[in-house]
């Protein structure tokens, strides 16, 4: 579900107006930091973009979220769809305004000559013009626009528009003097450069997808495996509650046997002293019995002598 973030006063008239700085001071620096960090990784991909409005997406640390920035009656309103209680702009918002800071900033070319600001405008103000603002085709504008010049952009333009169909690297700029088809040249560059740096960002965001999907599906397939050996140890701990009530049973009877085993064995022992009793009673019966037969046997020996 996303989070709708709260308003923030602004003093800015377009998103492209707001830096590092500006941003740095009203957010949690944590929260900063962790956002300069998604920058530099390429994190951040602008989906849509103008002064006033940002759609982009974000690769967080657990998973894609997107983010929704507003510019609308002097306020900043931004609405991303992670849950961060970061205030007033979470690190997602963050990342994406530096990432359309400097996407926005034109790429200025290699100054060969500081001219004063003074002497610019002095130029300026000394160029004729139709009495309407339009700069008219005097000598001031045929010395920032040459025939010469126009010539040389248009045949660097040839090859420069075949590389970038073919994705190639663009040939290098023709060496003309600053001026007004210079800023033309450098301009297809800068939008060379931010389209090929938003097709690394692409890229690099499609990769980073396909490997929290693949995470996803072996950590969907570990679950499944987790939860067949949960089954599996479920039904051996049934089987083996099973074996135990069976144990138990014959556990129980067997202590019913040993009770049985142990009154006979009391009777046997029982029986084994009267029969020892009985033994010692017929020994004492048989002493006498001989003593009788050793009696009559003198007897009968002095009749015979006799």
């Amino acid at each position: 579900m996303a989070t709708i973030r709260n308003k923030i006063p602004c003093s800015a008239d377009r998103l492209g107006l707001l830096d590092p700085q500006m941003i740095k001071a009203v957010v949690e620096i944590a929260a900063f930091q962790i956002g300069h960090q998604y920058l530099s990784e390429n994190r951040v991909r602008i989906v849509e973009a103008d002064d006033a409005q940002i759609s982009s997406a974000v690769i967080g640390n657990s998973g894609l979220y997107e983010q929704t920035i507003r510019l609308k009656d002097g306020h900043l309103i931004s609405k991303c769809s992670c849950t961060l209680p970061e205030e007033p702009i979470c690190r997602h918002c963050i990342a994406v305004l530096l990432e359309y800071h400097r996407w926005s900033q034109p790429r200025q070319p290699k100054k060969t000559k500081d001219v004063p600001r003074d002497a610019k405008t002095a130029a300026q103000a000394e160029s004729p013009n139709n009495g309407n603002g339009t700069p008219t085709m005097g000598p001031s504008a045929s010395a920032d626009v040459k025939l010469s010049e126009v010539m040389v952009f248009v045949e660097w333009l040839q090859p420069a528009i075949k590389a970038i169909e073919q994705a190639q690297s663009m040939p290098l700029p023709p060496q003309i003097a600053p001026g007004e088809v210079a800023n033309w040249i450098q301009t297809i560059r800068t939008l060379e450069d931010r389209r090929r740096d938003s097709e690394e960002a692409q890229v690099k965001l499609e990769s980073d997808m396909r490997d929290r999907e693949a995470y996803v599906a072996r950590l969907s397939q570990q679950l499944q495996a987790s939860t067949a050996e949960a089954k599996t140890a479920q039904t051996a701990a049934q089987t083996l509650q099973q074996e135990v009530s069976a144990c138990k049973v014959a556990l129980s009877k067997v202590a019913e046997i040993s009770g049985e085993v142990s009154r006979y064995d009391a009777q046997l022992k029982s029986m084994a002293q009267d029969f020892s009793s009985k033994g010692n009673q017929l020994d004492r019966m048989a002493g006498s019995c001989k003593q009788v037969a050793d009696a009559l046997n003198s007897i009968i020996k002095q009749s015979a002598t006799r």
